[in-house]
């Protein structure tokens, strides 16, 4: 049972059916936004598994370490490169038609992408495609993020993030893992691989749809800037390039959002190598077992292990930021994860590295979950867009960049116990320099 802390400070229960139903029912237009949120991240997960599916695990093509780790950054890098520019749309425009639009407009390559990967089309022109996607995906979440404050009120907002950032992480893993299915009932192959791909547009056309049922402005920002009458183009251009330096020095002013940022980018490292580790031991070295299995079935099972420590996080993060505050909390999970890795990963077998993808989601998502709730409530919402979309850069870019260099010594089969422990290093020296950054002045706001 989730536990939070109402305004009078006595705990509440938000995950039993009738928690959740007052969440949803007392706060206006919140249902609409996370049915929104959902169906765009299901669709994401279809794409990026029926994607990853035909780059990694097809017959008819091969992947080295390196061709996964640009897999990887094509999936995940695009908005990292445009977000600190879009974040400065977010908060000028009204945001709930840049969700209608953004989400219309990811139906288009999502057919292109499909139709290339069927006629068996590789490199730049896929890639390409790819980064679109992807690209336009996150800016759908970023925009929903920034809205958030707008549908939930602010004694609510830990566990409204509680249900959106982590039931949304757990559907797109239920996204992949229904390419997965789906993939395995028509077959290997090129065109196997483009029809399940193609079925990702259907979670664009859903969320648009549910999007456009949203009053004009429910979703912020509180002014709109450049899309008023009269307002000078100039002031657009500027704002928008300007994204990336107000979004730091917008989270520089308010410590307990620079430490998270701090806490989440060394997750992200880490998880980066625990990740290219898994898939080349999944694809190259490990053999079915029982239960446990090899291939991209196996990788349904990370998928699965990863899903469920998502949502254990959603039940953890509120009822131990209401006992021990935000800052004990990431130090708690980055003990966790840095153990877990440690201890759980050198073996190299699937169990053990089955529970490991459990308790490094179960943290993750628990130091997830405290930084968006510390973004949404210690950062002022004409800046907010700017921040996420800073932490959204951070989020990717620690990730690929983890992938990249870990591919440059990670040998074929995936066995480097080496580079796990080191990622396991980075998790407990992030604890002092959080808590560095995170100082006594900010221990309101941390806590």
């Amino acid at each position: 049972m989730v536990v939070t802390l109402s305004p009078t400070g006595t705990a509440t229960s938000v995950t039993d059916r009738a928690g959740v139903r007052r969440l949803l029912l007392g706060t206006h237009g919140l249902g609409r936004l996370l049915a929104s949120r959902f169906a765009a991240q299901w669709g994401d997960g279809v794409f990026q598994a029926g994607l990853g599916g035909a780059v990694l695990f097809n017959p008819e093509r091969q992947a080295a370490p390196m061709a996964i780790a640009a897999g990887l950054a094509v999936l995940l890098l695009p908005y990292s490169l445009v977000g600190p520019f879009t974040g400065a749309l977010l908060d000028r425009w009204d945001r709930r038609r840049i969700l209608m639009v953004a989400n219309l407009l990811r139906g288009v390559p999502i057919v292109a992408v499909a139709l290339a990967v069927g006629v068996g089309v590789a490199g730049a022109p896929l890639y390409l495609g790819a980064l679109l996607v992807t690209g336009l995906s996150r800016f759908v979440l970023v925009g929903m993020s920034a809205g958030l404050p707008h549908v939930a009120p602010p004694h609510q907002l830990v566990q409204a993030n509680a249900l959106a950032a982590t039931v949304g992480a757990a559907v797109t893993a239920l996204g992949g893992m229904c390419a997965i299915g789906l993939r395995g009932l028509i077959g290997p192959g090129n065109t196997a691989s483009a029809g399940v791909t193609a079925v990702a547009v259907l979670g664009s056309l859903v969320a648009a749809a549910i999007a456009a049922g949203l009053p004009r402005g429910a979703l912020g920002p509180d002014r709109l800037g450049a899309g008023e009458p009269g307002r000078p183009a100039a002031g657009t251009i500027h704002a928008v390039a300007s994204g990336l330096r107000d979004g730091l020095a917008a989270a520089a002013r308010v410590p307990s959002v620079a430490a998270g940022l701090l806490a989440l980018l060394v997750h992200r490292l880490s998880l980066g190598i625990a990740t290219l580790v898994a898939l080349l031991l999944y694809r190259n070295f490990f053999t079915p077992h029982g239960l446990f299995r090899a291939g991209l079935a196996g990788v349904c099972e990370l998928l699965a292990a990863g899903a469920a420590g998502l949502l254990l996080a959603a039940v953890l993060t509120p009822a131990l930021v209401a006992r021990f505050g935000r800052r004990r909390t990431v130090h708690g999970a980055l003990l966790t994860a840095g153990s877990a890795l440690a201890t759980l990963g050198p073996p190299m077998i699937m169990p053990t590295l089955l529970l490991a993808a459990f308790v490094l989601a179960t943290a993750g998502q628990v130091v997830k979950l405290s930084l968006d709730a510390t973004v949404q409530a210690d950062v002022v919402d004409s800046a907010r867009g700017r921040v996420f979309a800073l932490y959204d850069t951070l989020f990717n870019v620690g990730y690929v960049l983890a992938v990249a260099l870990a591919a440059t010594v990670v040998p074929p089969t995936g066995r480097a116990p080496d580079l796990l422990l080191l990622a396991a290093t980075a998790y407990f020296l992030a604890i002092p320099l959080h808590a560095l950054i995170a100082s006594p002045r900010s221990a309101g706001s941390a806590g």
